[in-house]
């Protein structure tokens, strides 16, 4: 009696712990009698009747996220993989059709996602996939939305998450965005180039410009000095040919002092001996002298011909003999 009874004891006390159970928070639990729907039960702690009521199953309330990938072909025929989150939840007043009208709901959603992207994207070339995305959710959300209602379904959002071609056509697009930044850099080094060639060739003709203005005021200078030297040697008896044989003289000194100045200079004069000098005086001025006896005796002896005779200068006596004598 006491085992009998014990066991009993044991039956009743299980029986009344499964009468109670709990629904947890963001769900909904559906209650069968018999096979035949009773009720709803939401979250806490629940009563039903032993061997009677039992629990069909518990809808979760929560948002849920279903990614779909699908692989579809676009306008210009460019294969590609979309990936597609549709964020979607049970309304809590639905959940008697979201628990016996849909029996498999991410299949459903699945197949509503692949219909709409494969009639959306085709219409699309590529570039305009990447472009109009979010025209693609918002298509895939309307429809998703007007199908899964009747469920007791909401979709609360759907996102284009991810597009991805062909490995291939990728690699081309990569080397089109390549070339046509190389293009653009290319561009831009021409153009700094050409600045740099225009303002370094303004920058040599200004330098040419006062380089050349300085070389023509300096041999005015210096030919305004040379007259004034000539002027100077005139006055205390010194002719026209014997100063400017004495300037270029003076010249020239000043030159080998400016070679000699340059320590790293390589340069020798030959011949170049203490009476090169006077030598060189010397020699000027017995050719400046014979040249202006040569030319005032050629003009004396220039006879004046018809245009129908050949020109012909008569030659002087004998201005050797007269060089000779100077």
């Amino acid at each position: 009696m006491n085992i009998s009874l014990i066991f009993l004891l044991f039956i009743a006390l299980f029986i009344l712990l499964s009468s109670f159970f709990t629904v947890k928070q963001q769900t909904a639990v559906i209650i069968e009698r018999f096979g035949r729907f009773l009720s709803i039960r939401q979250s806490g702690l629940q009563l039903k009747i032993p061997l009677i009521d039992r629990i069909a199953g518990r809808v979760n309330l929560k948002i849920q996220q279903l990614d779909v990938i699908i692989e579809t072909k676009t306008k210009d025929n460019v294969f590609v993989k979309l990936k597609v989150s549709v964020q979607f939840m049970v309304v809590k007043e639905t959940v008697y059709d979201a628990f016996y009208k849909l029996e498999f709901p991410h299949d459903q959603i699945t197949s509503y996602v692949f219909d709409v992207v494969r009639a959306e994207v085709p219409k699309l070339k590529l570039d305009d996939v990447f472009e109009r995305k979010d025209d693609i959710a918002v298509a895939v959300k309307r429809e998703l939305n007007e199908a899964m209602t009747t469920y007791g379904y909401t979709i609360i959002n759907t996102l284009v998450t991810d597009i991805d071609p062909d490995i291939q056509v990728k690699n081309a697009m990569n080397r089109i965005n390549a070339a046509d930044r190389e293009k653009t850099v290319a561009e831009f080094e021409a153009e700094a180039s050409r600045i740099r060639i225009v303002a370094k060739a303004k920058a040599e003709a200004e330098s040419k410009r006062l380089q050349g203005q300085g070389i023509a005021d300096q041999r005015r200078e210096i030919a305004r000095g040379l007259v004034e030297s000539v002027d100077v040697l005139n006055r205390v008896g010194i002719n026209s040919q014997e100063a400017s044989a004495l300037i270029v003289v003076t010249q020239h000194y000043d030159t080998l002092q400016a070679i000699g100045a340059d320590t790293n200079s390589n340069l020798i004069l030959l011949p170049n001996s203490p009476q090169a000098g006077s030598d060189m005086l010397n020699n000027m001025v017995a050719s400046f002298t014979a040249s202006n006896l040569v030319g005032e005796s050629m003009k004396k002896n220039i006879k004046v011909i018809p245009k129908k005779d050949k020109p012909k200068l008569e030659e002087p006596e004998n201005p050797s003999k007269e060089i000779d004598e100077v």
